[in-house]
């Protein structure tokens, strides 16, 4: 994740280099027993003050790239406070075809980074 800011309330905040967006994702054929996503930040990056006004979504599509109608987007809680770790699990999914998960971390409403997984035969 590079450097980027934003502001909050009148104030700037600014995320330093040293952060990584994780996501993890567990399946057995198409069901997605387990899945989760969120910010590792180490060395300087983890003593910022984090990110604000943040939330993370997890969408699906087929391996044509569309999301599906079914499930479209499991839209996470936006969280007012600050958090220098933020994260999030979802529940098990079972997809109608093989295709891909995708998290995305939302910063002030706007998408900072995304990570998916393909989820094949």
């Amino acid at each position: 994740m590079r450097t980027f800011e934003y502001s909050v309330g009148g104030m700037t905040v600014k995320v330093p280099t040293g952060c990584m967006f994780t996501h993890i994702v567990r399946c057995h054929g198409r069901k997605i027993t387990y899945q989760n996503a969120g910010v590792d930040c180490a060395f300087v990056a983890a003593l910022s003050s984090g990110f604000c006004n943040w939330r993370i979504d997890f969408t699906y599509a087929d391996t044509d790239n569309r999301t599906y109608r079914t499930y479209r987007t499991s839209r996470g809680k936006t969280h007012s406070e600050c958090k220098i770790d933020p994260m999030r699990n979802n529940s098990p999914q079972t997809l109608p075809r093989f295709g891909r998960t995708c998290a995305h971390l939302y910063v002030n409403g706007v998408r900072r980074v995304s990570q998916c997984h393909h989820i094949t035969k």
